[in-house]
């Protein structure tokens, strides 16, 4: 398992891993921006600071794989 990271690491660095890096950008973009005004927003409301952390990085980790459904590596 940790050859199979270790390859896929090398080959993204030449920049040989992603079909579209550009679609792989965007959506990963579009994801932090969720992410953020999540964060952002809930981190206005009057609760501890671990919960606004923790419900942003849920709710971005349910968004991600809708996001990266067509996403295609070489």
């Amino acid at each position: 398992m940790l050859e199979l990271g270790w390859f896929s690491a090398k080959l993204f660095f030449k920049g040989k891993l992603l079909r579209d890096p550009l679609y792989f950008l965007r959506q990963t973009a579009i994801g932090i921006m969720i992410c953020s005004l999540l964060l952002i927003s809930l981190a206005q409301a009057d609760i501890p600071v671990w919960i606004p952390i923790i419900l942003s990085s849920l709710v971005t980790g349910a968004f991600m794989p809708f996001l990266l459904k067509d996403f295609k590596t070489k």
